[in-house]
């Protein structure tokens, strides 16, 4: 499906992949397939990802600055080399404190119905 323009079996900086937009929210999917994606996230300062549900279990990792995290209304401060895990169908916001850059991945496999 798509890889964001990167070529595989390559090495690349994720630092380097997603920059900065001043006053604004970037996104850039690194790798995006039926069964899950990974995107790069950018955030200035002041920013406030819109909340939303989603069925599927997301691993954030803070890979420069720092961010609030809320789960059900559970804040989470999460500074560089943090990670943590949303369940699926929980919702979340994701508040800038500063500058920061995540990744956030997604893995669709494992929820289906197994009777």
């Amino acid at each position: 499906m798509g890889n964001g323009g990167l070529k595989k079996s390559e090495p690349f900086k994720v630092l380097e992949f997603i920059e900065y937009v001043p006053n604004s929210i970037a996104t850039k999917i690194i790798i995006k397939e039926i069964t899950g994606s990974i995107s790069a996230v950018s955030s200035d300062s002041g920013g406030l990802l819109i909340g939303k549900i989603v069925p599927f279990d997301t691993f954030i990792e803070v890979i420069e600055g720092n961010a609030e995290i809320f789960i059900d209304n559970n804040s989470n401060l999460l500074e560089t080399g943090q990670s943590i895990i949303i369940p699926a169908h929980s919702h979340r916001i994701i508040r800038t404190i500063n500058r920061f850059k995540l990744l956030s991945t997604i893995i669709k496999s494992g929820y289906e119905d197994v009777s």
